[in-house]
């Protein structure tokens, strides 16, 4: 360890120097002479050197003479591709990403690590751009595509064109690397030669997933092409092998016991890991008491087992169209550690007094057992609530007080976040109802109701009361952060919005989420209802985890953080040993220091673990989406112009379908693009479609290799009015 401390320092003290004023690019053996090396640890210094070229740090010229990349105007980012084989690069430093010109990408492929340039600064209303100098670190090793068996002069091989659009080059395969695949069979590709001179990469098929029509093979390639880990080792098995069904006597020594408190879970149908349970009850002083209690993970789940260290490389649970990859063994999360019916349970529980204006008056954090009285559901507890159906009242009679107490406290709750500006994001999403086979047999829209707002707001106002708790304790922590909107989205978001008569208002350059809150409460109901909402989200900068607690714009909240899913997410599990660690007095000055050391990583890893996730999560919603169409050409549907560019307008059905017209089959007229005003026109007739649009459409064409749906306008290509 003292070793590999010494050497970063050593390489800080060779990167300041280059970095410094009397620095001139000069070659190894003259660096070595300006900072005294001995001739003994030449090979150590070389060494050092190398580390930073690949870290993209220095950069050395075809002629051997080393720089500072920071000197010259180069910096280290990720590159991002698009199937029409230009990119972006967005800067590990933060700010607007880069664009890459095809012909500048200097053969980097998608998440490749890249040393690039910028050229030309941003303008308004266009992106800098810039060139990749070198690809530090591949991100792509291995491709899942489809296979294609080819030949030519005599000579047989095959291609493998990616899943991933983003990859817009084919994988050359040599016969002799093909291993048996055939035309129409989905692969797992290794990359072996990545090309060079605008050749294609090379590479060799390592899995044969199956045809692309054979049931289940989708949902694999998805799997594979994120690189998501569906098995747990046998090692792990053998951890938790000997984990009772039910919490020992031991187990429950020093809890406080609230089993006797009337406690329920309210989950989805089909949920089988119950992670969080809720209590009420309405105080003589008017105001409510509410507990709730999340399961102790971290009991079950101890640092530096192998059991840890996996949770930790998942970083969360991945919820698929037909399938749950959990991140804990099923023996845990369905098990001992899901807050089930009529069993005994260790949690982590937040009891708060919360008075008729939602304020949290006073709370406790313990450690605690409990015994949920009822596992119900969203649709029953809406049922109840909404249509007072007479036999889940008398089902549920012992509970009806407290459910109603929960739905007042609700109201008080969401009402309270209105105030301050809390932006509600309601977009419709989609539940697709798979066959036994896997086919998808019909997608609506995911219907949300007062059920599950209720558990919304009682998780939401859980974490932001933890968060605060622990923000002033200033110990090591994990926050939910939210920054908001940067210069350049918020400006196109205002002059998006001003095209449908709807205005921000801005003091001093910044906006208040009560601002984006006050347009999309004026624009519901209307058509342009979805468009709008979708177009404020994709405005909003990513959510993620830090070590610090900046805020969370998008809640209008000071402290916001992820405390009430350890059984999903591996920050929620990470906040409970914090908790617990401090709960018990160990948080001392050496623990602190060593989480504190720690936790920027933690954050970093189990952000990007979430956004695989969530990419896995749409690809194979659109898979579904894809396939469901397939039988539907000819067919016709109203819908709303969800998207407009210039080459097609995007078109989204009620439930949630997206598919394009291509400009090319709207051959009425001659239509252009207008970015500006996000618009399409036709000379000759100037018709106009734009954002927002209702429209009627055709099903042209269902391509399920390529993953589109497209188009065509009915009623003579004119929107309705």
């Amino acid at each position: 360890m003292e070793e590999i401390t010494l050497m970063k320092e050593r390489k800080k003290r060779i990167l300041a120097y280059m970095e410094s004023e009397e620095y001139r690019p000069m070659k190894r053996k003259e660096l070595r002479t300006m900072l005294s090396v001995p001739a003994e640890d030449k090979e150590k210094f070389d060494t050092l050197l190398d580390e930073l070229l690949a870290e993209g740090h220095i950069f050395e010229t075809k002629k051997g003479r080393i720089a500072a990349a920071k000197e010259l105007q180069m910096a280290t980012g990720t590159f991002s591709g698009h199937n029409r084989g230009f990119g972006f690069v967005t800067p590990d430093e933060g700010g607007e990403d880069i664009f890459i010109p095809a012909s500048e990408t200097n053969g980097a492929m998608q998440k490749d690590r890249v040393l690039f340039k910028v050229l030309h600064k941003a303008e308004p209303g266009k992106k800098a751009d810039g060139v990749v100098i070198r690809v530090l670190e591949r991100g792509t090793t291995h491709i899942v595509g489809i296979y294609e068996e080819s030949r030519r002069h005599g000579r047989s091989f095959g291609f493998v064109t990616a899943d991933d659009k983003k990859i817009s080059r084919d994988i050359f395969i040599p016969k002799e690397s093909s291993a048996g695949a055939v035309t129409g069979h989905k692969v797992v590709a290794e990359i072996t030669d990545y090309g060079e001179d605008r050749r294609n990469p090379e590479g060799r098929v390592v899995e044969i997933l199956g045809h692309i029509n054979d049931p289940g093979v989708d949902i694999l390639s998805v799997i594979r092409q994120h690189d998501l880990a569906v098995e747990f080792s046998d090692e792990i098995y053998r951890e938790i092998e000997h984990t009772e069904a039910d919490p020992s006597p031991e187990d429950l020594a020093n809890r406080e016991d609230l089993r006797g408190i009337l406690t329920i879970t309210i989950d989805g149908e089909d949920a089988k890991d119950l992670d969080d349970a809720v209590s009420l009850k309405r105080l003589e002083n008017g105001s409510f008491l509410l507990g709730v209690h999340i399961a102790d993970v971290s009991h079950y789940v101890r640092e530096r087992t192998e059991l840890d260290r996996e949770a930790y490389a998942r970083g969360t649970s991945v919820y698929l169209v037909d399938r749950v990859i959990p991140m804990l063994p099923h023996k845990l999360s369905n098990g001992i550690c899901s807050l089930n019916p009529h069993a005994d349970r260790l949690t982590l529980s937040c009891i708060m007094e919360i008075d008729k204006k939602g304020n949290v008056t006073g709370h406790r954090v313990v450690e605690s057992v409990i015994h949920s009285d009822y596992r119900m559901t969203y649709s029953a507890v809406r049922e109840i609530l909404e249509e007072g159906t007479p036999a889940l009242m008398e089902e549920y009679a012992e509970i009806l007080p407290m459910l109603r107490d929960m739905d007042e406290l609700r109201q008080i709750l969401g009402e309270k976040r209105k105030r301050r500006g809390a932006v509600n994001f309601d977009l419709p999403e989609s539940k697709i109802i798979l066959d036994k086979d896997g086919h998808p047999t019909d997608i609506r829209p995911y219907e949300r109701s007062i059920s599950t707002n209720m558990i919304e707001e009682f998780m939401l106002v859980c974490n932001e009361t933890i968060a605060e708790d622990f923000f002033w304790q200033e110990i090591p922590f994990l926050f939910r952060s939210h920054t908001e909107p940067d210069e350049e989205k918020l400006e196109k978001m205002e002059q998006f919005l001003r095209g449908f008569g709807y205005h921000l208002r801005k003091k001093d350059g910044e906006i208040h989420p009560r601002e984006i809150q006050k347009v999309l409460q004026a624009a519901e109901g209307t058509d342009e209802e979805r468009i709008i909402t979708r177009m404020a989200l994709r405005s909003m900068m990513q959510a993620r985890y830090t070590a610090e607690n900046t805020g969370h714009f998008g809640l209008a909240a000071k402290y916001y953080c992820h405390f009430t899913s350890p059984i999903r997410r591996y920050p929620d599990l990470e906040i409970h040993r914090l908790i617990k660690k401090t709960l018990h007095g160990e948080m001392d000055e050496k623990n602190a220091a060593a989480y504190n050391a720690k936790m920027p990583d933690i954050a970093k890893h189990c952000s990007q673990r979430e956004r695989i996730a969530d990419e896995a999560e749409r690809d194979t919603d659109a898979l579904k989406k894809v396939e469901y169409m397939e039988d539907k050409i000819g067919n016709v549907y109203e819908g709303i112009v969800s998207g407009v560019t210039g080459w097609g307008l995007y078109v989204e059905l009620p439930n949630t379908i997206e598919g394009m017209v291509p400009l090319a089959q709207m051959d009425d007229d001659y239509y252009e693009f207008d970015e500006k005003n996000m618009l399409v026109f036709g000379r000759r007739t100037k018709k106009i479609y734009r954002l927002g649009d209702r429209v009627l459409v055709t099903v042209a064409k269902v391509d399920r290799m390529m993953g589109t749906i497209d188009f065509i306008f009915e009623e003579d290509f004119a929107p309705l009015d």
